[in-house]
């Protein structure tokens, strides 16, 4: 008789991770995904949801714990979802990310390379210099904090360990004068309510810039919400609403007011000083970015005298950080905001051997193509879902002699690795980073030489 059924309940060992952090295990041959477990521990398992090849399935019970469990540090976890491994030591959750980095380039991109140790943080906690804060009407009353896994349902969040201390003064703060003044929460569902998000930037300086995205054109005590949010943090450097009307899950509207102070936030990243806006990217794990960035310039082994190009550029992070290094950079974005945030990054640091265009990755690439540009080194930082199916063959017909690819997605740098080594470019060298602490997320940076 076949136990694979839903709400039967079967002793289960743990022998791998999913992509997003879930534990493996079998049963009859098939598949049983388990959140919150560690491999090597052995669990009684209930299904909750089965289909004919895989089961989701809920532990009951330990049966025999791994040494590398720990206590979950916060109350939000496993309610909030925004954590996936706060219930092991961080150097097991380490160990999980080079796997899984190593099973993608290998099944995925057909690449038998030795994937060194993941370059962890040093402080794998509050690390976050961006917080983008839902608010609704929760179960308990108003809710300024974070969605519950698969649900639009706001969990108030009082604090968080992946956000720095000054994030939480201010949500603190913003929440109290909502309260006092009876300000309205979005209704997602009937499209009434005035307050949206809370979008909070911090800098290593200690310094915040507050955004509040709000269903409307003006926001009530608007003088108080600034004078609250000052007191409770005196380096506050700016108060910023942004309208958002549109039936949409994008957060963010196109029309911005500065209601107090200035409207950006400076960093400094590689030596280098970067203005950020509201709008602009910037990624989340500074100490750790700068790791990332080392990596990618080792990678790509410049001397002084080559050209770069720099595919996805964003607001030129990458692009002004090897522009010290080589000879010419060109960097290319489709976002137009992010292009003039890389011009205006340039002038501020005195970069003058890097120029940047606004378009598409591929179009930007064949047309400079057509024009004669030929880059010894080409570095691509692509979303999450990889290079378009047409770019590979694009970069790879411009001839680099070294491609460098930062990813934040193994599975799509294996699709992208393997389509590179059919046009004649092999990995070299492997490093994966971890931005992400706690989370399921992994950086990888990967060297390809052509022949």
């Amino acid at each position: 008789m076949s136990e694979w059924k839903k709400n039967t309940v079967h002793p289960l060992d743990i022998t791998g991770y999913t992509a997003e952090g879930l534990g493996v295990a079998r049963l009859e041959g098939r598949v049983v995904f388990v959140p919150y477990t560690i491999v090597g521990e052995r669990w009684m398992v209930r299904l909750e949801k089965v289909n004919k090849t895989v089961a989701w399935g809920r532990g009951v019970e330990l049966l025999r714990p791994s040494p590398e469990r720990v206590e979950g540090d916060c109350p939000l976890f496993g309610r909030c979802g925004g954590c996936q491994f706060r219930h092991m030591t961080y150097e097991e959750e380490l160990r999980a990310k080079r796997q899984r980095v190593a099973d993608a380039l290998e099944r995925l991109g057909g690449v038998s390379l030795e994937v060194p140790p993941v370059l962890g943080a040093e402080t794998p906690a509050r690390y976050r210099n961006k917080v983008q804060f839902p608010v609704a009407m929760g179960r308990k009353g108003l809710a300024v904090g974070y969605y519950r896994p698969r649900s639009h349902d706001v969990l108030d969040a009082e604090d968080c360990l992946l956000q720095p201390r000054e994030v939480t003064i201010l949500r603190r703060a913003f929440k109290e004068w909502m309260e006092r003044y009876r300000i309205s929460p979005y209704d997602e569902r009937s499209g009434e309510g005035l307050i949206r998000h809370l979008y909070v930037r911090t800098n290593r300086a200690g310094e915040g810039l507050c955004c509040v995205v709000v269903n409307g054109t003006q926001i009530p005590y608007c003088q108080e919400l600034v004078q609250a949010l000052r007191e409770a943090l005196p380096r506050l450097v700016g108060v910023v609403r942004n309208e958002n009307t549109r039936d949409t899950n994008v957060i963010l509207g196109e029309q911005y007011e500065t209601l107090w102070g200035r409207d950006y936030l400076e960093e400094e990243l590689c030596g280098l000083t970067f203005r950020l806006s509201v709008p602009s990217f910037f990624q989340i794990n500074q100490p750790q970015t700068q790791r990332l960035y080392q990596v990618a310039l080792d990678f790509a082994g410049l001397t002084g005298k080559e050209t770069v190009l720099d595919l996805y550029c964003g607001i030129g992070t990458i692009s002004l950080a090897m522009a010290s290094r080589a000879g010419q950079v060109i960097g290319a974005e489709i976002v137009p905001r992010a292009i003039e945030d890389a011009k205006g990054n340039a002038v501020r640091n005195q970069v003058r051997n890097a120029e940047f265009f606004c378009g598409d990755a591929g179009a930007v690439a064949q047309k400079l193509k057509e024009e004669g540009v030929q880059p010894d080194v080409i570095c691509v930082d692509p979303p999450r879902k990889g290079l378009a199916p047409q770019v590979p063959s694009i970069l790879a017909g411009m001839g680099p002699s070294r491609i460098v690819y930062v990813s934040c997605d193994p599975a799509t740098l294996a699709r992208d690795v393997k389509r590179f080594g059919e046009l004649g470019y092999q990995v070299q060298r492997v490093q994966a980073i971890d931005l992400f602490p706690r989370s399921a997320h992994v950086e990888t940076v990967v060297r390809m030489v052509k022949g």
